[in-house]
């Protein structure tokens, strides 16, 4: 018997303990719990529940008072309420509390914020769901780019951002790493959270072109304004601590 040909008995008890968790999660989060528990039973399986408790407690933990108030009141709001919808859909798929983090950090911010509309936010949300973790380190080490800068940030996350290198005395494993390296960058080029510096000669000041591909040589990458809006509406922005 295949998954989707179980018996109906058996998706109905599925659908009521999905219902009853949500519940749980009503009852424990007051304020974010109860507009939940409306969407956990028919869209988040039942063996994630306990990353979408963990979410909207994360999220509800960051709503002072006025953010409690508003938040009730904009429950009603449609265009809120799809943004809503939508980060618990990626909490739910999420495996790590940094990511759950990111993303109440993002709604709460939209929330709060008298500039941005709901529309923007879900935008950011989507790209953000287009991150994986390493490319969010990745992304947030280009925050500070002064020589020496950022050192309790770059010391945390050394294992990821240890720059490797591909030579002649590379060995397969290290090329790996280099290629992956390289390509968290690309991304988040092409997402255009960071955007390519390119080399150029020191004499002439004219760009240098790689012999094979043609392209312009790419000397490194720079922190666009859309990855610092990105970034500081996930809470890892400027006035936040390097950690």
């Amino acid at each position: 018997m295949k998954d989707n040909e179980e018996p109906k008995e058996l998706r109905q008890n599925l659908t009521d303990s999905a219902v009853a968790a949500g519940r749980g999660v009503a009852n424990l989060v007051p304020v974010v719990g109860p507009f939940l528990a409306e969407v956990i039973g028919s869209t988040i399986p039942h063996q994630r529940m306990d990353r979408v408790a963990k979410f909207a407690i994360e999220l509800e933990g960051r709503l002072d008072s006025f953010g409690r108030n508003l938040m009730e009141t904009q429950l009603s709001n449609e265009e809120f309420a799809v943004l809503l919808e939508e980060g618990l859909r990626q909490a739910a798929g999420s495996t790590s509390d940094e990511r759950r983090s990111y993303i109440a950090s993002l709604i709460v911010n939209g929330l709060t914020s008298e500039q941005t509309e709901y529309a923007e936010s879900r935008h950011l949300l989507r790209i953000l769901g287009e991150v994986n973790d390493i490319e969010v380190i990745w992304l947030r080490s280009h925050r500070v780019m002064t020589f020496g800068g950022d050192e309790t940030f770059r010391e945390m996350h050394k294992e990821v951002l240890e720059p490797v290198f591909a030579t002649l005395g590379s060995t397969p494993d290290e090329l790996d790493k280099h290629a992956l390296q390289e390509s968290y960058k690309e991304h988040l080029a092409q997402l255009g959270l960071l955007e390519p510096t390119y080399r150029t000669d020191i004499k002439t000041r004219i760009p240098e072109f790689n012999s094979i591909t043609g392209a312009m040589e790419v000397s490194g990458y720079r922190l666009t304004l859309l990855g610092e809006l990105l970034l500081r509406e996930i809470g890892l922005g400027k006035d936040e601590p390097a950690t």
